[in-house]
This record gives C-alpha cells, structure tokens and sequence, in this order.
C-alpha cells in the first residue's frame, strides 16, 4: 500500500506535475466515482459518463506538465462539466443537421414527385394528340407498364406493327418534347 492516500491534493497535484503515476493513480481513484455522479447526473446516461470521466483523467494526465492547478477537486469538476456541455453541445448540432438533412430530403422528394406529375401530365396530353393506334399502343406500353406483346395481343395486330406504332409515337413525343423545353428555357 503507498503512502499517496495520506498526501492531500495540492502534494497530489505537485507529484502529478513531476509526472507520478502513482500520484495520478491515487487522483483518479479519489475522484473517479465524484466525477462520474457529476456526468451522470447531467447526461442520465451511464456510458457517456463513464467515457467523459475517462477522457477527463486521459486528459489531466497527457497535459499534467503544463496545469496549473490551485484546487484539484474544482479543476476536476470543472473539466468534467466542459467536457458533458461540449457533448451536449456536439449532440444537439448533430441533431440540428439530421433534422435540417431530413427535412430538405423531404423538399426535394416533394418537389421532385411535384416535378414528375407535371412531366406525366404534359407526356400525356402529348400522347393524346397521337393517331390512334400509337396513342393506344404508347399509353399502353409507357403510361400503363404493359409488355409490347400483351398491347398488340389487345389492340389485334402482330408485335412488329405494335413496335412500329411506338417507335412513331416516341418520336412524336421527344420531338415535342424538345420543343416545349426550348420554349420553357
């Protein structure tokens, strides 16, 4: 057993300073529970607290050389409190982008289905100034998602005819198309 529980904190402090490890081994079992009920009480979580307190001790002991420390107890609390505000602080910018991320992720999901139902409505009256036959085959086969060959099975006419009507229609299409976006931009 060594003779540093009987130390008080300001020898503590000075053979920490000349960088004793059983001076610091004695600070940290001296305070680790007073710094991990202060954490705790301000996280209510048992694993923050516990990674605070030991970042706090981490800390104190890689930075011993340069501290100066008029009373250990106060010094040690306060890094504790710093360090659960700057977690605090860090979690709730966190949050603040998650929201802001989700919430512009909703904006553009909105505004993109805002942006594919005009483009339907403008794909079918489109389609609706088509022939007949194309405009049924092409309703059909894009508006509708039906295989080439069940349109041209329900319309009656061989699948090459089918395809002949789309392609015409496609063309009709994109051709207005281009036409409408030059027009728009």
């Amino acid at each position: 057993m060594s003779a540093f529980h009987l130390l008080d904190d300001d020898q503590l402090a000075g053979q920490l300073r000349d960088g004793n490890e059983l001076a610091f081994t004695e600070i940290y079992n001296r305070y680790w529970d007073k710094l991990y009920y202060l954490a705790h009480k301000l996280l209510k979580d048992t694993a923050a607290a516990e990674e605070i307190v030991q970042d706090v001790f981490f800390i104190l002991w890689k930075k011993r050389e340069t501290l100066a420390i008029k009373s250990l107890a106060a010094y040690l609390a306060a890094m504790t409190r710093y360090a659960v505000y700057r977690l605090i602080s860090k979690d709730k910018k966190l949050k603040k982008q998650e929201n802001i991320a989700g919430m512009s992720g909703v904006g553009a999901t909105s505004e993109m289905n805002v942006d594919n139902k005009i483009l339907l409505e403008i794909i079918t009256g489109l389609s609706n100034k088509l022939p007949e036959k194309c405009r049924l085959v092409f309703q059909y086969n894009k508006l509708q998602d039906r295989s080439l060959a069940d349109v041209a099975e329900q319309l009656n006419m061989s699948r090459k005819t089918a395809e002949a009507h789309l392609t015409k229609a496609l063309k009709i299409i994109r051709t207005s198309l281009s036409n409408f976006m030059a027009l728009l931009f």
